[in-house]
């Protein structure tokens, strides 16, 4: 692992745990004097401090795995509607003001994926949607056959991405500056991760933004049990 990569870790995982050990010990020394809105104000902190903290670790380790070139995919047939309508649950109960459209396609394929990591894929994308929309603003998830593959969309409608930054945000610890992301916490490593996850089960990526509109497109291959073994294989 290289020391830019544990420097910028680092130093993210210091601001969650200053957050969380500074908040903490207020309450402790202070209880007596604080009032319950203030305590459950402190505690909503510090329960979103250690979201980001675990979210930090999970996508490290992805890292890590990549970086030591570790193929642990389980590839099976599957149908996309039943998983992601669990993650569109998962987001929407965190993300409450927004509005979450499920556009499926019932003529689509099953596709040979690994599960955990294509609903791993699904988590980035929708909530990275969520996350960097205004609230009160919808999120589409499109699926539908396209060819030998089968094209899924994410499309919100935040501030949207320059053309020159498409590549960018697909590289490690990249964060857009601009007035939303500032306000928004990340690490900068969850689209590198769906990037690497994608290209590793046959897919790809792509994204679009124009007309008011920010278009992820993830595409995978419909293919057999088989060929995907023998893609994998070949690798």
């Amino acid at each position: 692992m290289d020391n830019d990569f544990i420097s910028t870790v680092s130093h993210e995982l210091r601001t969650p745990l200053t957050s969380i050990r500074g908040f903490s010990q207020t309450m402790l020394n202070s209880w007596d004097k604080l009032d319950d809105e203030t305590k459950k104000k402190f505690l909503k902190i510090i329960e979103d401090q250690s979201n980001r903290l675990i979210n930090l670790v999970e996508n490290m380790l992805s890292v890590t795995k990549m970086q030591e070139e570790k193929d642990d995919f389980v590839f099976k047939s599957a149908n996309i509607k039943p998983l992601v309508e669990p993650v569109i649950a998962i987001i929407k109960n965190t993300y409450k003001t927004h509005k979450f459209v499920f556009d499926y396609n019932e003529n689509t394929p099953e596709i040979v994926i690994d599960k955990d990591k294509f609903q791993q894929i699904m988590m980035n994308l929708i909530e990275n949607a969520a996350k960097y929309s205004d609230d009160n603003t919808t999120v589409t998830v499109k699926v539908s056959p396209a060819g030998e593959f089968v094209s899924i969309k994410v499309i919100d409608t935040g501030i949207g991405i320059l053309p020159e930054n498409y590549n960018r945000i697909f590289t490690k610890f990249s964060r857009i500056d601009n007035p939303l992301t500032r306000k928004v916490q990340g690490s900068g490593l969850g689209l590198y991760i769906t990037k690497n996850l994608t290209e590793k089960m046959g897919g790809k990526i792509t994204v679009a933004s124009g007309g008011g509109e920010t278009v992820f497109e993830v595409l995978m291959p419909v293919k057999s049990v088989e060929e995907q073994a023998r893609a994998k294989c070949a690798r």
